[in-house]
């Protein structure tokens, strides 16, 4: 074999054109994986749009949370080898030597690459990833359920770990899509006691069914009101995965004295924070971006345990387009995974 198959962005305003490419050649420290299962991402959406400042250079290949077997390993590799189970993620790699990296945050390394953005991801039948930072995938486990782990799962995970929550405490979880609905679910495991808030009814009941103790309607009246009764003077902690700006005041507004909220979600506008409130209470606002290796190996521990399970549809690479379209109309429960192979 010596072409690939794969769902490429050639302008950021046209759909995705599925491409007979060359098959790469893994380098020193590469392994080449032969995708079966890719989930679908926002940031993937974000990325095809050109949504952000820093666009992806055209063409180029979307997909972070890949999953498939190695084919073929360079000459360097030692971590993985032939036949393993691995995937991509957002960190596709860093540089291993600044100051990030070597204190543990290796996510926030300015030299980093990114799955899908940076380089070339997995929505294709074939991808490169590099050995030294790619997700291990435990045998047995099923490889479609497990791919959004990659990076909604890693991301939910690192989120709730930064609110600094302990078992039995509240927690909220802001927006029950792709993420907030694996959220509940990570929190659970946690020992943490879950509040979900969401303006859709059927996602509501999403959270309930992955865990949530209470579920709040964020168009209610007194949304914060009705969290703070419930908890007894409001959550310790708050994870917001919401993409719209109104959420973000809200879950501070949630938060009990002391509390600290954690945002993952990227919504196109800012949002008000009352200082004066935040300075009194002790609040702690904090941004959180995906996970490292070590978030990732403990993110996918949770799974192959069975204590998360996402919810999933699995639709054909040729569909990316559709899927793009039903993502952007809110049309998507839980998480869309394609089949690449």
């Amino acid at each position: 074999m010596t072409t690939m198959r794969a769902a490429v962005v050639h302008s950021f305003t046209e759909p995705l054109r599925i491409d007979e490419r060359p098959l790469p050649v893994p380098g020193p420290h590469e392994a080449l994986v032969r995708v079966e299962y890719t989930g679908v991402c926002h940031t993937d959406l974000h990325a095809a749009r050109g949504d952000w400042p820093v666009k992806p250079a055209l063409p180029f290949v979307p997909g972070h949370e890949g999953v498939g077997i190695v084919v073929a390993v360079g000459e360097e590799v030692s971590r993985v080898r032939v036949g393993d189970h691995v995937g991509n993620a957002w960190l596709a790699s860093a540089c291993g030597d600044c100051e990030y990296c070597e204190s543990g945050w290796e996510t926030l390394c300015p030299a980093q690459k990114n799955s899908g953005y940076s380089v070339d991801g997995s929505f294709g039948d074939h991808m490169l990833v590099d050995a030294r930072y790619c997700p291990i995938i435990p045998e047995g486990v099923d490889l479609a359920s497990v791919a959004p782990v990659l990076c909604a799962g890693v991301t939910v995970y690192k989120g709730l770990k930064v609110t600094d929550t302990k078992p039995g405490q509240w927690v909220l979880v802001s927006g029950i899509g792709g993420l907030g609905h694996m959220a509940a679910q990570y929190a659970v495991a946690m020992g943490l006691r879950v509040v979900a808030i969401d303006v859709d009814e059927a996602k509501l009941a999403l959270a309930r069914k992955h865990g949530a103790e209470v579920t709040v309607n964020a168009n209610e009246a007194d949304a914060v009101g009705e969290i703070s009764r419930v908890t007894g003077g409001g959550v310790h902690g708050a994870l917001v995965t919401a993409v719209n700006g109104k959420a973000f005041p809200q879950a501070v507004a949630g938060l009990r004295r002391g509390g600290t909220v954690s945002l993952v979600g990227l919504p196109p506008e800012s949002f008000p924070l009352d200082i004066f409130t935040t300075v009194l209470f002790g609040l702690t606002v904090r941004g959180s971006i995906v996970g490292t290796r070590r978030d990732m190996a403990e993110a996918i521990d949770f799974f192959a345990r069975g204590l998360v399970r996402p919810t999933i549809s699995v639709r054909p690479l040729e569909d990316v387009n559709e899927v793009f379209g039903e993502m952007e109309r809110g049309a998507i429960d839980g998480r869309v995974v394609l089949r690449t192979s």
